[in-house]
């Protein structure tokens, strides 16, 4: 686990040579414990120390007048991004670099792509105040972290570049990418933590482990300090010659209410969640209520730091409802450190035993699933929803989450992949850690056998039917008390609503009670 400072390799002719350099400062010229990570040059075998340091900034670069790049990559901002803020201090001029990679572009739904465009053009706005453009390059088409190295060294040739500056993802596939570029780039590669509240390896046992239970993991996270960031320097932005420019705004998959990106339009909506902070316990819920903050996007793209927003919620007031917001925030930082601590957690089952269990995998059903046509008006609401806008309510993603694994017996893996493709906040640790979650698979205490019933969840959450009603309207006339179970009409006064079940509507293509379970004894069997 990395904390305050990284150690890598720069490789030249004569052999390897290593450089230390300070990720972050304690407070008041304290000292600040931190973890050292040693790169081998030849092997890229990672070991991982306790160290000291004081605060003093070690200067790994001989010359400041030499030109930094900042690799941006989830932390599409200038403020509170400590990548940012170091480079900025310590050299004049700065390249701000993007590297599209076709690879990860190819996993990402066209409302993701599109939205990702804008926050491009947003931090280039940004980039123009400091006197340059936004440089931005695609990998080579079949991406990887082959070809994205490349482009790195390219605009690093380019610029006569002494040093890039980059902010930790926890993604595997991002570990790898990282670790290939510090191992052949002829420059340090400083890597900042500046993705979480708190950083990997601060939130640690009493034995030194990442606790795989929540709750003491929580109680330890919110007492901890928050590490400052830093102010930024008055470096000088410069855009290199290799630069494509910004790619073209696709305003058909990219409506209004989706491309209100960048960081001042999160920094409004930080604020205007404030008005509503003090019910969230009470609307959170509830998916056709306006009770969540609708932050998430900003968190996923880097628009807004997640360390900001706990200190702007916290600064603003005390209450349960804020500390309950404030901990979702821990468990975003916690499936990050997860990731982090366990990168198969994409693809196995934390809990080893849960990968004995026999998936039924049924692809009817799952397109069924997919498609919104389940026949379960609360579960194809959830899955329109995310069809059409990219956006699905939390607590109706545990709904649609759970019938897939508990009703239809499908692979959670299979409803992951689906929800990261489309989902607009898609994270790969919160996607993974909460399917795992939904699936019981998962580190904290979350039994096989919770599984949820749609048609109580329904009549809880939902109980006037209104978020059914405005994603599938073919059941908008039918009254609250049957609108979640329409086949508790007959079918003459479904008819006069306008409902034909097998026509317009499908039956349920599962009965509740049977697949429930099913679904316990292929979970009981992988156990034994």
């Amino acid at each position: 686990m990395l904390l305050g400072y990284e150690q890598g390799v720069r490789a030249s002719a004569g052999g390897k040579r290593a450089f230390e350099q300070p990720i972050g400062r304690s407070p008041m010229g304290m000292m600040a414990r931190s973890a050292t990570v040693q790169v081998m040059a030849e092997s890229a075998e990672f070991r991982f120390e306790e160290s000291f340091a004081s605060d003093h900034e070690v200067d790994i670069i001989a010359n400041t007048d030499m030109t930094g790049i900042v690799w941006f990559r989830r932390d599409l901002r200038l403020k509170a991004n400590p990548a940012w803020a170091e480079a900025t201090r310590t050299h004049k001029e700065i390249v701000g670099l993007f590297v599209i990679d076709p690879r990860v572009m190819s996993v990402a739904g066209p409302l993701r792509q599109a939205v990702l465009v804008h926050h491009l053009h947003s931090l280039d706005a940004a980039m123009r105040e400091y006197g340059g453009r936004l440089t931005i390059v695609t990998a080579d088409a079949k991406g990887g972290p082959e070809a994205v190295a490349t482009v790195v060294r390219e605009v690093v040739a380019d610029t006569e570049a002494v040093a890039v500056y980059a902010n930790r993802d926890a993604a595997p596939y991002a570990s790898r990418r990282d670790d290939f570029v510090r191992r052949t780039l002829p420059v340090p590669l400083v890597v900042h933590e500046g993705n979480t509240v708190h950083p990997p390896g601060q939130i640690l046992t009493r034995k030194g482990t990442l606790s795989r239970v929540f709750s003491p993991y929580y109680n330890a996270w919110a007492k901890a300090p928050l590490l400052p960031v830093g102010a930024a320097g008055n470096g000088r932005v410069v855009t290199s010659g290799l630069t494509e420019g910004l790619p073209t705004r696709n305003a058909e998959h990219a409506p209004d209410w989706l491309t209100d990106v960048g960081p001042d339009a999160a920094s409004r909506r930080l604020t205007s969640w404030l008005e509503r902070v003090d019910d969230y316990p009470t609307t959170r819920d509830l998916p056709a209520v306006a009770g969540t903050s609708r932050l998430s996007i900003d968190l996923k793209f880097g628009s807004l730091s997640p360390q900001t927003v706990v200190e702007v919620v916290n600064g603003s007031g005390s209450s349960i409802a804020r500390q309950s917001f404030v901990r979702q925030l821990a468990w975003r930082d916690w499936w990050f450190h997860l990731l982090l601590d366990q990168p198969s957690l994409p693809s196995r089952a934390i809990r080893p035993a849960y990968d004995r269990v026999q998936w039924r995998n049924d692809p009817r059903e799952f397109d069924a699933w997919r498609d919104g046509r389940t026949g379960f008006p609360i579960v194809d609401a959830g899955m329109r929803q995310l069809a059409e806008t990219g956006l699905m309510h939390n607590r109706v993603r545990m709904i649609t989450g759970s019938f897939l694994v508990k009703d239809l017996l499908i692979d959670w893996r299979w409803g992951e992949r689906h929800f990261r493709r489309l989902l607009l906040d898609a994270d790969l640790a919160q996607n993974v850690g909460n399917w795992q979650w939904v699936a019981g698979t998962g580190p904290d205490a979350a039994p096989y056998f919770r599984i949820f019933n749609p048609l109580v969840q329904a009549i809880t959450f939902d109980p006037e039917g209104d978020y059914v009603r405005r994603w599938v309207p073919e059941l908008a006339g039918i009254p609250a008390r049957a609108i979640h179970q329409p086949m508790s009409l007959g079918p003459p006064e479904l008819a006069s609503f306008g409902v034909v079940i097998g026509e317009n509507y499908p039956a349920p293509i599962v009965d509740h009670a049977e697949a429930r379970q099913h679904t316990l004894v292929a979970y009981r069997r992988a156990l034994d």
